[in-house]
């Protein structure tokens, strides 16, 4: 298990750092001059020239990446050329509103998804399977934006069950969960539908394997061959899916936070990109990517803890 997680670790590092050197090639081969297009129309070209040697912008492209890991190995982000604080700082600050939501997102699309497509499994051609299967797809196929912007016009707007923008105020929980629960179900529920086959499929490959017919020719109880034995292995899929899925989770969480207005890192790299603010946009991506890798690495690690044959073979 050691010398498997030492191999996920540097992989891991790998991605970082090819995700990043590749972010800093794109964002400066988009046209324009980055310090004009923050000082704004009427700066001056003095302006302009100790604006772009404060961004480092004035320095070859090579030599701006080694100084970004160079003060990376330290810890340190970079300042934010707009209001002069730390780029952690402000990343970091908007970071657990985006954990919250997509961690919101996710666990209720488990407790949703993975009993429907057992249930749907064990119930196979059934109505009850069909009409599953129908409303699986119709969640999978649904945008995330067009999901949040319809549950904000029905729920907001009109039935005025719950608020419409922002996070709610600082210190209050149960107000953050009322203004949570429009953009998680946003978010969460294509990944209901995806769960819910996914588990199908999985549950029905399981069902017909030769441990699952000892265990019922032994006269074990129903309840703990599907759950204890065949939901066990039927999971397995699912769990590399979620790891591998928050990559989708945190671009659909941009568009969510837009929509709603919430705070989050998602929002944080739109507006950083629409102002040219390459710190914040490299120090925002560098952490959702680093989310990425770490959500992958323990969804293999669960894997192998709850299937003996990973780790028989690690």
């Amino acid at each position: 298990m050691f010398i498997y997680l030492l191999k996920r670790v540097s992989l891991g590092l790998v991605i970082v750092v090819f995700a990043v050197t590749l972010l800093f090639c794109m964002i400066h081969l988009v046209p324009g001059d980055p310090a004009r297009i923050l000082l704004g129309p009427r700066a001056t070209p003095e302006m302009i020239a100790h604006l772009s040697a404060q961004m480092g912008l004035d320095q070859p492209m090579a030599m701006q990446i080694l100084k970004f890991f160079g003060n990376l190995l330290r810890g340190d982000l970079g300042m934010d050329v707009i209001t002069n604080r730390p780029v952690a700082e402000i990343v970091f600050g908007q970071l657990p509103y985006t954990l919250w939501l997509i961690g919101s997102a996710i666990v209720g699309a488990m407790l949703i998804g993975i009993p429907l497509g057992c249930y749907s499994a064990l119930h196979r051609n059934t109505w009850f399977d069909r009409f599953s299967g129908i409303i699986s797809v119709a969640c999978i196929t649904a945008p995330a934006f067009v999901v949040a912007l319809y549950s904000l016009l029905i729920f907001a707007v009109w039935l005025k069950w719950f608020p419409a923008v922002g996070a709610g105020e600082p210190g209050d929980f149960f107000d953050q969960i009322s203004h949570l629960v429009l953009p998680a179900i946003a978010i969460g529920i294509s990944w209901v539908g995806y769960l819910s086959r996914l588990v199908r499929a999985s549950m029905l490959e399981v069902m017909g394997e030769n441990h699952i017919r000892t265990a019922r020719a032994y006269g074990l109880p129903e309840n703990t061959v599907v759950y204890q034995y065949a939901l066990k292995l039927a999971v397995l899929p699912t769990v590399t899916v979620i790891g591998v899925g928050m990559g989708f989770l945190l671009s659909a969480a941009l568009f969510t936070e837009i929509v709603f207005s919430r705070p989050g890192i998602g929002k944080l790299i739109f507006d950083s990109i629409t102002t040219r603010n390459y710190p914040v946009v490299m120090g925002s991506v560098l952490v959702s990517t680093i989310i990425f890798v770490i959500s992958t690495a323990v969804s293999d690690l669960i894997n192998a803890w709850l299937d003996p044959r990973i780790r028989n073979s690690l």
